[in-house]
């Protein structure tokens, strides 16, 4: 099957500053207008939205990370954040994060080390050591040859164990929802329709349909959009 590609592109008539003031007005004062940072964020695609950020720095003097964590919560401001940081320092910071505390998400890092590819990993190593002051290698404290034999199957099967134990409840934002997050933003503009696809293919039911069925609120209208459509 020839690879489709993601469903998030870059926006045509962009302008960082008129995003960057539209994201200000949605969060200052009493009250935050979801919809409005939703029809900015989730329709950029992440040299965008990185674009955004440093708009937001120069014409506005606020750090627009530190403004997103004030205003938003639960799994609407997972979504949101894991969307406004750069793709290698994000998979980084999962690689972290499922390391630390008790026990090791072995499944989250066959999920990233097994879909990106070699010069991906060479920046995820380099970019880990220098976040963190040690050897990704060392931390994981195993040879990860074998980890790079998962594909889009596995991927999709991640989406679907994480809806099997019902997304989108806040309770703690456990795994599941880490999961879905992870494999939405980190796949959107790489190979969304072939995961999509794939999902379909295994589940006799849409990715869109699952998300719709399984999550609420913003959170689902962000996770519909980087979806990109109900086939």
């Amino acid at each position: 099957m020839a690879a489709k590609g993601g469903t998030i592109k870059a926006a045509s008539g962009f302008s960082a500053t008129e995003d960057a003031q539209t994201l200000r007005k949605a969060m200052k004062g009493l009250g935050t207008d979801e919809d409005a940072i939703i029809n900015v964020l989730a329709y950029r695609n992440m040299a965008q939205r990185q674009e955004i950020r440093t708009a937001y720095k120069t014409a506005i003097g606020r750090d627009l990370m530190d403004d997103l964590k004030s205003e938003l919560s639960g799994n609407f401001e997972q979504v949101i954040l894991a969307m406004m940081t750069p793709t290698v320092l994000y998979d980084v910071q999962e690689l972290r994060k499922a390391m630390r505390g008790a026990g090791t998400d072995e499944s989250c890092l066959i999920e990233i080390l097994a879909s990106r590819m070699p010069e991906e990993i060479r920046r995820i190593n380099q970019t880990y050591q220098l976040q963190y002051g040690r050897s990704l290698e060392d931390d994981i404290r195993s040879d990860t040859s074998l980890m790079f034999q998962r594909v889009l199957v596995s991927l999709s099967a991640d989406l679907y164990e994480a809806g099997e134990k019902k997304w989108g409840t806040d309770e703690g934002l456990g795994t599941d929802d880490n999961t879905l997050i992870r494999v939405m933003v980190s796949r959107v503009e790489i190979d969304m329709l072939d995961i999509r696809a794939n999902f379909k293919r295994l589940y006799g039911k849409s990715l869109y349909s699952f998300i719709k069925d399984d999550t609420s609120g913003d959170y689902r209208k962000v996770l519909l959009i980087l979806c990109g459509g109900d086939d």
